[in-house]
């Protein structure tokens, strides 16, 4: 069922994927990586021209007579200097004073060198939609360009943006397509090529991955290395009064754009968060598209192929690791694991502009870890219960522990198995009720057995079943315990041991004296859950079983007697009587027997110790 699980997840992640549903997630990482990787060393050779606050103060409200902007034309196209390129980030949509527009139209005919902007409209008068296409440029319904006057003495070039879906301009159309057919490339794209770059990489160039709503052909995402302060940026009246030695134009590329807050009319969106600036100036946008221009950058995106086999790998590897391994190793490996990715994806970034999409691999990890990890330890402390319930009564709790926490597996179905089995009795019991009321005989039953009971447990013994007086215990079931026989020999002599003190209890309390036989025998039996689906219990079958009840039922009050396997597996810890042979009933042949005397030296030692 979990594989199931395990496979519905994968499918919901991949559906995801295809269909962006964390998209501001990989935006946010991508605009994380520009902002540590941008390098804020601009190519000297773009110039900004700020129509600031600063202009509007001392040439007066905007839009200004158009006669201004002849002036600064003549002033930075001095002979020598002039500027490979003059960008207008500024809409001359309409005409003005005639012969200002007129001063103005004739200073741009003077020049080669001088762009005016263009703005596409690209959504329907009925949908307001835009319909794109990998494998064309974006399609213009209408061309507004610049007052007629002007625009047929410039190049002309779109300044059209493109928002993502959480309004941060990322990406750039380098060009977009007319009506009429005619390609119009954006401004900053025009001018770079002005300076006579060879942006061949670019004439074919679309993101290979989706990361914003839409993509055309000739879609870039822009790679972001500066922000407004790292350009040179002049104040238009200084160019405007002479103090900007003419040098400084020289060769350059020159945007002039608004950079004063509040203005409206001819300024057009003059501002939008990008990844480095959470408000910038659209035309320090223009200038850090050509920067990257200028130094043949781009952001290269890994395939969707590459990244889907990455999240299934991914998915595969961390629903098998929890199963494989404990808790907290996975734990580690889940942490170093997104740890690196983040690194990797970065130092990809940084040393390559290759942008390795991880938010829905990490997602991968996260769901795929986080639910086998919550099932398997749902798994263990339902086994945790469950072993707790058939064990946690009868055997040493260090046991229990050691089954839960090492997740042993514990065949309860019936296995042959070789284990000492310990039966016990008391001797007397018959006679000892007819004297003693009831609630008198289950008091001393309960002193009797509490005491086998933490004696059996301490030495790792399974108390299978209390008969009546008797009890039955198991060495070596359902874990393994070494030297299982000595364990059994060590709990019946502490028995008896222990029986002296409850014996004169007893016997000063109720004028009664009690005793205990003990017989232990040691072969393979079959021991599992055994019963009906009633009842059903954990308990030991066979004859090696039979076998120690026979001794038991042999022995006198006090008295521990072994069978000769017991005696040969544990004669150098514990000295015994010579052995006889003794015929029990339901038994065709007579059994060794031996009558446990003391523990050796060595075994006091030992005990002292322990």
């Amino acid at each position: 069922m979990f594989m199931i699980v395990n496979l519905l997840i994968v499918l919901v992640l991949l559906l995801s994927y295809s269909l962006h549903t964390f998209q501001k997630l990989e935006s946010i990482m991508i605009d994380h990586n520009m902002k540590q990787t941008a390098s804020h060393d601009p190519d000297p050779h773009i110039v900004v021209i700020a129509i600031d606050d600063r202009s509007i103060s001392e040439l007066g409200m905007f839009p200004w007579d158009r006669s201004i902007y002849a002036s600064l034309l003549a002033i930075i196209n001095e002979p020598d200097f002039e500027p490979k390129a003059i960008a207008f980030d500024i809409v001359f949509a309409d005409p003005s004073n005639e012969d200002s527009d007129h001063i103005f139209a004739e200073a741009l005919a003077s020049y080669s060198n001088i762009i005016l902007p263009a703005v596409g409209i690209t959504t329907g008068d009925v949908f307001r939609t835009t319909a794109v296409s990998r494998e064309q440029y974006l399609q213009a319904y209408a061309i507004s360009y610049a007052y007629d006057l002007f625009s047929q003495h410039t190049e002309n070039a779109h300044i059209n943006r493109v928002v993502s879906h959480d309004g941060v301009i990322r990406q750039a159309w380098l060009k977009l397509q007319a009506p009429d057919g005619k390609v119009i490339p954006s401004l900053a794209y025009k001018a770079v090529e002005m300076t006579g770059a060879d942006l061949s990489r670019y004439d074919n160039w679309t993101d290979r991955k989706k990361t914003s709503d839409e993509l055309a052909k000739n879609t870039m995402t822009i790679d972001y290395n500066l922000v407004t302060d790292d350009f040179l940026t002049i104040s238009f009246v200084d160019v405007l009064y002479g103090e900007i030695p003419p040098e400084t134009f020289q060769d350059a590329i020159v945007f002039i754009g608004v950079t004063a807050a509040g203005l409206s009319g001819e300024s057009g969106q003059d501002s939008g968060p990008t990844p480095l600036e959470r408000d910038s100036k659209l035309v320090y946008v223009h200038a850090n598209i050509a920067n990257q221009l200028l130094e043949g950058t781009a952001i290269i995106f890994a395939p969707n192929w590459l990244e889907v086999l990455l999240i299934i790998a991914a998915a595969i590897i961390f629903a098998w690791l929890p199963w494989r391994f404990k808790n907290q190793y996975t734990f580690i490996v889940a942490v170093l694991a997104i740890v690196s990715l983040y690194a990797l994806q970065y130092w990809l970034f940084k040393q390559y502009n290759y942008q390795l999409g991880v938010v829905y691999l990490i997602g991968a990890i996260l769901i795929v870890y986080i639910f086998n990890v919550s099932l398997k330890s749902y798994k263990e402390q339902q086994q945790k219960n469950f072993v707790t319930r058939q064990f946690g009564r009868y055997i040493s709790p260090h046991l229990v522990k050691s089954i839960v926490d090492q997740g042993i597996d514990i065949q309860l179905g019936g296995i042959s198995k070789r284990i000492t089995i310990l039966f016990l009795d008391i001797r007397g019991f018959t006679s000892l009720s007819e004297k003693l009321s009831p609630a008198e005989v289950v008091d001393i039953l309960n002193t009797k057995f509490t005491m086998i009971t933490n004696t059996a447990l301490q030495f790792n013994g399974t108390i299978d079943k209390f008969i009546g007086d008797a009890a039955m215990i198991l060495f070596n079931a359902p874990l393994d315990v070494e030297e299982h026989e000595r364990m059994a020999v060590l709990t019946a002599y502490h028995i008896q041991q222990n029986m002296k003190p409850i014996r004169e209890q007893l016997l000063e309390k109720y004028g009664v004296e009690v005793a205990i036989g003990i017989g232990i025998h040691t072969g393979n039996v079959v021991i599992g859950n055994i019963g009906s689906y009633l009842r059903m219990d954990y308990t030991a079958i066979g004859d090696s079983v039979n076998i120690a009840s026979r001794i038991e039922s042999g022995t006198t009050a006090g008295q521990i007697l072994v069978s000769e396997d017991i005696y040969e597996a544990t004669s150098h810890y514990f000295d015994y009587s010579k052995g006889e042979a003794k015929l029990f009933k339901g038994k065709s042949h007579p059994i060794q027997i031996y009558e446990l005397l003391a523990p050796k030296q060595i075994q006091k030692n030992d005990e002292t110790e322990s």
